[in-house]
């Protein structure tokens, strides 16, 4: 089985990649495992001092399932699988360590996404994600 990793932020390039990957099933040759992974920034440490990990892991949990929303909404209507993963910390780093520990076959992914800082071409995390990995990148602009 054929697994695929789709980054998924919320916005509208997210969107685009789930769209065009589920347009483009029918290509693969094999069945696909998609997995739709978010990944929330890490709050500084000392945040630990004024809220309990609980509560920390719900905010986290809670924005994680907000930026997926959409990403699964497009899924659900077309009948079609998927597992969900909410990741903290640097995206880029996230999402090529899941890459990795999944043995994912492809990444799906936007250019641009809901970062603040951009790179001139491709967004920074989209960079950064084909630097650290070895995994075939389909980037959907």
């Amino acid at each position: 089985m054929l697994r695929i990793l789709v980054a998924v932020d919320g916005s509208e390039s997210s969107d685009r990649a789930v769209s065009h990957l589920l347009k483009k099933l029918g290509w693969y040759k094999e069945s696909a495992e998609i997995h739709l992974l978010n990944v929330q920034a890490a709050l500084p440490a000392d945040v630990s001092r004024f809220i309990s990990t609980d509560q920390l892991e719900g905010f986290h949990r809670e924005r994680g399932d907000e930026a997926l929303a959409s990403a699964r909404a497009i899924l659900d209507a077309a009948g079609i699988r998927y597992v969900t993963h909410i990741g903290i910390g640097e995206p880029a780093h996230v999402v090529a360590h899941y890459a990795k520990e999944k043995a994912i076959d492809q990444i799906v992914m936007g250019t641009r996404g809901l970062g603040t800082v951009g790179g001139l071409v491709m967004g920074s995390v989209t960079t950064k994600v084909l630097s650290l990995t070895d995994v075939p990148v389909l980037l959907i602009k």
